[in-house]
């Protein structure tokens, strides 16, 4: 009989857990590379407020997010560091850029979520007293420089490929020059710099105080234009409502507390 009853028990005790694993809600997110640190530092603040979620990430470029999502990937919530990568996924975006139609982006959840700034930085010591943008065109124009960027595909290289152009300056000269070098995303310039591979990078202002970098000047509005996060919920999300709380929750005090210890900022 004890033997029944302890088994009884123990039947019992699997179907509680059983149902309670069945209960959590994992919410896959696609965000850019940049947020790495401060999603993650999220991610514990998250789900401890809600216990019945679970956060998985997938930090890349957006680019590269952007094609996994066409290609299928699941995928609930995607956070784009540039509105070029979002408005290639959303039809209600212009037809110039959403070139093949696609449709991805739920209705009324799209949102500028973040914005960020663009830093030259330099690595320890700053061998060649790079102090500026302006000092650094010059560089690259006459001088011996050697400066990491994004790839084309990457938000953080095109902002660079505005400011070369802002500075009248030809990325594929400078290129088959080797005056330059690149990165598939923002923490593999980023890497670069802080190895002292290189003589300076452009990188997101956020990265930069992430990695310790040192800051020489900040690229102006003029320059590359706001530099602003999308983010939105997906079509084919498994997981909308949840995804949609989520969003809701990145825009809170406390999440924005985190984004902001960084050098992030609500869009004004």
């Amino acid at each position: 009989m004890k033997k029944l009853v302890s088994l009884l028990l123990l039947l019992a005790l699997g179907s509680i857990l059983c149902v309670t694993a069945q209960a959590q809600t994992e919410i896959v997110v696609f965000a850019a590379a940049s947020m790495t640190e401060t999603l993650t530092e999220i991610k514990a603040l998250y789900e401890a407020k809600v216990p019945d979620v679970t956060l998985t990430y997938n930090f890349d470029s957006s680019g590269t997010l952007k094609t996994q999502i066409e290609e299928g990937a699941v995928c609930d919530l995607f956070i784009s560091a540039g509105q070029k990568q979002m408005d290639q996924l959303d039809i209600t975006a212009d037809s110039s850029v959403d070139t093949a139609g696609l449709d991805f982006v739920a209705e009324d959840t799209r949102i500028n979520l973040l914005e960020n700034k663009v830093a030259l930085v330099v690595p320890e010591g700053n061998p060649k007293g790079i102090e500026s943008f302006d000092a650094l065109s010059e560089l690259l124009k006459d001088g011996d420089v050697f400066m990491a960027m994004g790839n084309s595909d990457v938000p953080v290289g095109q902002y660079t490929q505005k400011i070369l152009a802002y500075y009248g300056l030809d990325e594929a000269e400078l290129a088959a020059a080797g005056k330059l070098t690149y990165g598939t995303n923002v923490k593999e310039v980023t890497t670069q710099v802080a190895e002292g591979s290189v003589d300076c990078g452009v990188v997101y202002a956020t990265d930069a105080k992430s990695a310790g970098l040192t800051v020489v000047d900040g690229a102006t509005a003029e320059m590359c234009g706001q530099v602003i996060y999308p983010a939105a919920v997906l079509k084919t999300a498994a997981q909308g409502d949840a995804a949609r709380a989520f969003l809701d929750y990145l825009q809170t005090d406390e999440a924005m507390a985190v984004f902001e210890a960084v050098g992030f900022s609500k869009v004004e």
